[in-house]
């Protein structure tokens, strides 16, 4: 990651300031902040984002899936930040009830997508908490290089899905590996395991 600026932002002034079309922008710390994920990332993002677009359309759901997706959410202390998953999944009826609008949210979505990079404690930690706060009902973080510690992912570290739902007010978290099937609240009828995201990423060594 990479900033961009020294002055502390408000959400809406980083909407104003956003380098739209130079790349994926990030507040943080009141800071525009550039994400820039290797291919190997991008392809886990873009088989996610089609897996989950051709389940929309085989069960006509009122969803819509994008990488582009920018929200608002809000620390335990209070700071404004902004938030750009690497897939979202977004009710339609509310996506299209103003599609005049950029793409900037201020309500949660349905399912934010995570794939993990070296700068992990992101999605476990900071992303989770943020996440829950606004009430986002599912959050995937895809840990396919099993890049964080084994707090996260046990011993021996292992790729993983970690699928948390939101009940209550809090996050419940299911982990997948392997050839296990993720099962997602959202999706109940998907079909996918964490092997084939692990082979759409196209490393060849893990």
């Amino acid at each position: 990651m990479t900033t961009t600026t020294s002055k502390k932002l408000t959400f809406a002034e980083f909407l104003e300031q956003y380098p739209d079309g130079y790349g994926i922008f990030e507040l943080v710390n009141g800071e525009i902040v550039q994400v820039e994920p290797i291919r190997a990332h991008k392809n886990v993002a873009r088989y996610l984002l089609k897996s989950f677009d051709k389940e929309i359309d085989r069960l006509q759901l009122d969803y819509i899936v994008d990488k582009d997706v920018v929200f608002k959410t809000v620390t335990a202390s209070g700071e404004e930040r902004g938030r750009n998953p690497d897939v979202s999944v977004v009710s339609a009826s509310l996506w299209n009830s103003n599609v005049l609008a950029y793409a900037a949210l201020t309500e949660p979505i349905q399912l934010a997508v995570e794939v993990v990079s070296s700068n992990w404690e992101d999605d476990y930690v900071d992303k989770l908490d943020e996440y829950q706060r606004l009430g986002i009902p599912e959050y995937w973080i895809v840990d396919y290089l099993a890049i964080a510690s084994r707090n996260y992912l046990g011993n021996p570290k292992l790729p993983t899905v970690s699928v948390y739902r939101l009940v209550e007010g809090e996050y419940q978290v299911q982990k997948f590996t392997g050839s296990d099937r993720i099962l997602s609240p959202t999706f109940c009828e998907l079909e996918l395991t964490v092997e084939q995201i692990v082979s759409a990423s196209q490393m060849r060594k893990l």
